[in-house]
């Protein structure tokens, strides 16, 4: 593992099954991350997208899922534009605790992917991960509460 792997871990007051559905299902990734244009499928090329300004939905990030261990590991190919095509990997990690899950992020190969522009886009990654994780700790938190109104 490089020294410029981005590692972060997240505690949540769900389960291993719930915080992978959100890791892998179409409308609950448009939640907390982007769109995506289907479930995630191992295997599978999958696209997370957005709307252009000119109204049509262009990819925001892309590449393929490598292996999907339900609900222990999720991995996948990332890139985004600044990378040029340029892949990375992302895992995804999901360790039963009492009460919850903890989930550890570990993003590799952004260095040798974004070469003399890594800091600046490895700052970009680290602050954008905390951002969507917390909108993802807002959207079980959500989805929970919504399942117990019921």
């Amino acid at each position: 593992m490089s020294s410029t792997t981005l590692t972060k871990t997240f505690i949540f007051a769900a389960s291993r099954e719930t915080i992978w559905s959100f890791l892998t299902e179409k409308d609950k990734l448009a939640q907390w991350f982007h769109p995506a244009t289907s479930d995630f499928v191992e295997g599978e090329e999958y696209a997370l997208v957005k709307e252009n300004d000119k109204g049509i939905q262009v990819k925001q990030c892309w590449g393929t899922v490598l292996q999907m261990d339900k609900p222990n590991t999720l991995v996948y190919s990332f890139t985004i534009e600044p990378l040029d095509g340029a892949l990375t990997t992302v895992t995804w990690i999901l360790e039963e605790i009492q009460g919850g899950t903890k989930l550890t992020l570990q993003h590799e190969g952004i260095a040798e992917a974004a070469g003399e522009t890594a800091m600046g886009l490895l700052l970009a990654l680290d602050k954008g991960w905390d951002k969507h994780v917390d909108t993802l700790r807002n959207s079980v938190t959500s989805s929970f509460n919504s399942e117990c109104s019921q």
